[in-house]
């Protein structure tokens, strides 16, 4: 039951990323039958999978909203904007439910009381009508009666027809179920008529308030198939004695579907009649739709694309078309997995050397059979690499909810905009997305957009907007933060850091100097200390947090216009593509992603500059050569240029330099292993791989090197613009 509860937590998760996603758009006025009809089946699960556990918090808060959203579904109540801001408010009060239910903790009663109200309320009659309920209850005299309801005006409908047959237990309604939305459902798929039979219900003083007493008999004449009639049930059917029975054209009761006991009362008849005449597996035996619950309870086979389907009101006829089959997979069994791969790697360039060092000819059986062995590993590589791929949506989706909060406690109006959710890469990279972008979306809407009022002044809209992207570019992903508020305020900026001792008050900053100021601990523009900013502890965070993931944080900004922070991170922490480079005899690794080309320098392109420094010419540009040996502490003379290699790379904001290294040994494919979990940081190594011949060699941070390195662009921008 461990297992199937953590399985019940995940789906939950899935559950409230549908029903936040279903609001937003309901909020945006795209509240279509197909939209409400998700987020009613996300609650309506959570609700029914909760009571499956008798979390009874959950049970009851889901109920109480799974009821207001029916009466939106029925058109009875407007999904207004008064109407929504309450129902956000309950999706994350429901959020906190299943997160409370999850940690074991508890959640704030009156909390939960005062969203019951404001949900009850909105219902039509409000809370009068509850409390008519109760006291129409408390007057009850009971007679046995035969109740039918007749819904023969309502138009023909083709299709087959199936009789079902429902005895509610009292678990069932123990568990916060009730009789009159699976009915609802039920008329949804077709023509539907109705007979509830009360003969078994007691006189008053005998009545259990807790027990089950009605039976209901019905008769559906629908397109959809079983599969679809046993959804509406799916939550209820184990606390309840149900039957559905297909019917032909004449009325006359199909034996070939029937219910659960039937099912298993025919399999014992085969078993008597003949042991050998039983089929090679129970699921030739067992109606599908038995087959399909022993399946999703085991989780032998997940179909999400059935699920999605029915959180809509489809039926499933449709929804197995095509659909891929997944499983679900405990993540340490996956890192296990990349793990041994990345071992594999690593192997196999040991065998390559040492077949190499054997003296072995590249065209022998042996050196054709590695060469096999190569490509097999790097598909291998590639597709366990699929396996942890993800797409940024998981991460995106809890956006919506922060812009509302920190909109409201600003008192701005922002309307976020998202584009690239499914732009995937590897869950350890997902995972450590949530707080820098965190920290960047406050950022955007406390200290870049202005307030409305500010903003209708400077000839703006009212309403800021925040756009967040994500893109694949050169092997790597980036993800941008941008606003159209007022920019960066380079004056108040520079002030300010001078100020806290941060800079020198007399010091010349170019913009883009003044812009990273804001990355430096300590830095905060915020006035007062408030829930949002004005502790100093923000943007710094970010910075680290994205370094440590072998990413680059960059701004750019426009006053009046706007500004854009750009994340540039790997696609993976597994592996990458190296060009494997010797200097002042150590072995290092250039990313081939920063890679733009290899040259040999000529003495007519090389131009010594004050301080050492020194550029070389090509496609008549000076781009800066950095001696890489002598930058990272190899050695502590300058190596001859007409005697090294320069391998042309480019920074993630568009900065070209000249790394000069002693040679090259070529390019391959290197497991990356984390030099500060391993030792400590440093300054210009991204990570460390272990190379064929058993070595460790050192992966280059070429942006480090270059923003390091003596030869910067902050030196070097008078000379060369003096140059042409």
């Amino acid at each position: 039951m461990a297992a199937v509860k953590q399985t019940f937590f995940q789906e939950c998760e899935e559950q409230l990323a549908e029903l936040e996603t279903g609001l937003l758009a309901m909020e945006r006025g795209e509240a279509e039958s197909d939209t409400v009809n998700a987020v009613f089946r996300a609650v309506h699960s959570i609700k029914g999978g909760a009571g499956a556990f008798s979390l009874g918090d959950l049970v009851q808060f889901a109920h109480v909203f799974e009821t207001t959203l029916d009466h939106v579904r029925n058109g009875a109540l407007e999904p207004t904007a008064d109407v929504m801001a309450v129902m956000l408010r309950a999706a994350d009060l429901l959020a906190d439910l299943v997160a409370a239910a999850r940690d074991g903790h508890a959640v704030d009663s009156g909390r939960s009381e005062v969203l019951v109200a404001e949900l009850t309320a909105l219902s039509p009659g409000g809370a009068d009508a509850g409390a008519e309920e109760e006291d129409d209850m408390s007057d009850f005299s009971f007679t046995p009666v035969s109740v039918a309801f007749d819904f023969s005006d309502t138009p023909a409908v083709a299709g087959r027809s199936y009789t079902i047959t429902f005895k509610p237990r009292p678990e069932l309604y123990a568990k916060g179920n009730e009789t009159a939305l699976v009915l609802r459902e039920l008329e949804r798929l077709g023509q539907l008529e109705t007979s509830c039979d009360a003969s078994g219900l007691p006189q008053l003083a005998e009545l259990d308030p807790e027990g089950a007493y009605l039976e209901w008999t019905m008769r559906l004449t629908t397109e959809k198939g079983e599969d679809a009639i046993r959804e509406v049930f799916e939550f209820v059917e184990w606390d309840s004695s149900l039957t559905i029975q297909a019917s032909d054209a004449d009325g006359d009761a199909d034996s070939g579907a029937g219910s659960t006991e039937d099912a298993f009362a025919a399999l014992l008849r085969s078993i008597q009649a003949d042991e050998t005449s039983l089929p090679a597996t129970t699921a030739d035996i067992i109606p599908l739709p038995l087959a399909e619950e022993r399946e999703a309870v085991a989780e032998v086979d997940a179909q999400p694309a059935k699920a999605v389907a029915a959180r809509n009101g489809e039926g499933s006829a449709n929804a197995n078309a095509g659909a891929p089959q997944t499983i679900r997979a405990d993540l340490e069994r996956v890192d296990r997995l990349i793990d041994l791969v990345g071992e594999l790697v690593i192997n196999q360039a040991m065998l390559s050397q040492r077949v190499m060092e054997a003296g072995h000819v590249p065209g022998s059986a042996v050196a054709l059979g590695l060469d096999e062995l190569e490509h097999l590993t790097r598909e291998i590589q590639d597709c366990v690499m699929a396996i942890r791929a993800q797409a940024v949506k998981s991460v995106f989706q809890r956006i919506p909810r922060l812009v509302r909060e920190v909109a409201g406690m600003t008192g701005k109006q922002v309307r976020l905009i998202t584009d690239g959710e499914g732009t995937e890469v590897d869950k350890t990279v997902i995972d450590r997305l949530n707080d820098p972008l965190t920290h960047m979306i406050r950022n955007a809407i406390d200290h870049g957009l202005e307030k409305p009022e500010v903003r209708v002044a400077a000839g703006k809209p009212a309403e800021g907007v925040v756009r967040l992207s994500a893109m694949h570019r050169s092997g790597r992903i980036v993800i941008e933060v941008a606003d159209d508020g007022a920019g960066i305020n380079r004056a108040r900026v520079k002030a300010i850091a001078a100020e806290k001792g941060l800079i020198a008050a007399d010091a010349v900053l170019s913009d883009e100097e003044i812009d990273n100021l804001i990355f430096l601990p300590g830095f905060s523009t915020a006035s007062e200390v408030s829930n949002i900013s004005g502790r100093g502890v923000g943007m710094d965070v970010v910075k680290r947090s994205i370094q440590s993931l072998g990413g680059r944080l960059s701004i750019t900004s426009r006053p009046g216009k706007g500004s854009t922070f750009t994340m540039s991170l790997p696609l993976t922490l597994a592996v990458l593509d190296g060009m494997v480079v010797t200097v002042a005899d150590q072995t290092l690794v250039v990313p081939l992603t920063a890679i733009i080309e290899t040259l040999q320098p000529k003495a007519a392109d090389v131009h010594g500059l004050g301080g050492g420094a020194r550029v070389i010419a090509i496609r008549d540009t000076f781009t800066p050569l950095i001696d890489v040996g002598r930058e990272l502490g190899f050695r502590t003379t300058a190596t001859d240029p007409l005697a090294a290699v320069a391998i042309l790379v480019e920074t993630e904001g568009g900065r070209r330099s000249a790394l000069l290294v002693d040679t090259i040994q070529g390019q391959r494919q290197v497991v990356i292993k984390s030099l500060e979990s391993n030792y400590r940081h440093v300054p210009g190594i991204a990570a460390a791989t272990i190379l064929g011949d058993g070595r460790v060699a050192l992966i280059i941070d070429v942006d480090t090197v270059i923003a390091n390195s003596q030869s910067d662009a902050t030196i070097l921008e008078p000379v060369l613009a003096a140059a042409g």
